[in-house]
């Protein structure tokens, strides 16, 4: 929020939005241009982020009938995304992933379009997505990659193959560069999206990251929080690392002494590195959220993804489109690494897995139903 109202404000962004970091500006950007300059209205806010998240329901669809050819299955992947638990309760909140969700669908959604009609626009865009669901959420960089997922269409002549990659590499540079350049121009450091990986990937690996899991209350959420701000701040003045220095204005010189830290508490205690790196691959892939919600929305949740994962399995196992569930599978294993290096949250893995499981899914379920059954197998509207 607070690079948004600076934006609003004063046109520009700030050099910190956090006390340690500033954050990936898509977001902010987004909220500041769609608010038309006043950001600190939350419902407008709310609104604004409603209207970017209700993006991704017609664009599962988009994405369903070009992967299955079903418009049957596709319109029910479509009203499956627009009610799926996750994505509403981000698109009701004043949340990132109300906007990344949809700009990695579009990208995807392109990149599939540009592979199937050979279109280097299409591809382009699919890399210029990319760049902006970065920009919101940085790890969605891990992903890049997968732009080069057409080289392994054999289906194609290599010189279309190799134009298509060209371009949707291209589109990602192009989008991202404007933003590392003014990092540069303006920090002089090299910053392609924002220096926030350095406290995210303390929160996930210092000392305070098993006690983070430890945690039985929500009442003890906050009192951590505190705590754990407080131990950053120490470790940081303890290398000279102070408000008013030039190493604290130094975004890298932050992030990467945070980083160390991480680091060093992970060489002291290897048996509690092993510890969580188990306990991080569990909350990733676990089918409910943090106890905290209680059994009312534990138990359903449990249910409800027991049943897409399922589901997302037969459909992957019976999908024509090989290559589609490879890099689908690609882009799941990508996401995990990632997070588990960094950070995990399990609202973290909800925009990388969740629409890839209801892509699947959906038609996974429809083997099951006898009036669909032909239809998921056959391909047919």
């Amino acid at each position: 929020m607070s690079g948004a109202r600076s934006l609003a404000r004063t046109g520009t962004y700030p050099d910190r939005t956090t006390y340690f970091f500033f954050e990936a500006p898509g977001y902010p950007f987004y909220l500041a241009a769609a608010t038309l300059g006043h950001p600190e209205n939350i419902a407008l806010d709310k609104v604004v982020s409603a209207a970017a998240g209700a993006c991704a329901a017609p664009l599962l669809t988009w994405l369903s009938l070009a992967l299955f050819g079903s418009r049957r299955i596709a319109a029910a992947t479509g009203i499956a995304g627009a009610l799926l638990p996750s994505l509403v309760l981000f698109s009701s909140d004043v949340q990132s992933e109300s906007l990344f969700v949809p700009l990695l669908l579009s990208s995807a959604a392109l990149l599939l379009s540009a592979t199937d009609q050979r279109s280097v626009r299409r591809a382009a865009g699919a890399g210029a997505f990319l760049a902006a669901a970065a920009l919101t959420r940085p790890s969605a960089l891990a992903l890049a990659p997968l732009l080069l997922a057409p080289l392994a269409d054999r289906g194609r002549e290599p010189r279309a193959r190799r134009r298509l990659a060209a371009a949707s590499v291209a589109g990602l540079a192009l989008t991202l560069a404007p933003w590392t350049i003014r990092n540069a121009l303006h920090f002089g450091e090299l910053l392609p999206i924002s220096d926030g990986i350095g406290a995210t990937f303390f929160d996930g690996n210092s000392v305070w990251a098993n006690r983070i899991y430890d945690l039985e209350d929500r009442a003890g959420v906050g009192p951590m929080n505190a705590a754990m701000h407080a131990d950053r701040v120490s470790r940081l003045a303890a290398l000279g690392i102070v408000p008013g220095t030039e190493a604290f204005r130094s975004p890298s010189k932050r992030s990467w002494a945070l980083i160390h830290a991480a680091l060093e508490d992970r060489r002291a205690d290897p048996a509690g590195t092993r510890r969580l790196l188990a306990r991080k691959v569990w909350h990733w892939v676990r089918p409910y959220p943090t106890l905290f919600w209680g059994w009312k929305v534990v138990l359903p949740a449990t249910l409800l993804y027991l049943a897409l994962y399922a589901a997302a399995a037969v459909g992957m196992v019976g999908a024509a489109r090989r290559g589609a569930v490879w890099f689908s599978l690609a882009v799941m294993t990508i996401a995990m690494a990632v997070h588990l290096a960094i950070l995990v949250l399990w609202r973290y893995r909800v925009p990388y897995w969740d629409p890839i499981l209801l892509l699947y899914g959906v038609p996974g379920a429809a083997r099951f139903l006898p009036a669909s059954a032909a239809a998921a197998r056959t391909g047919t509207t």
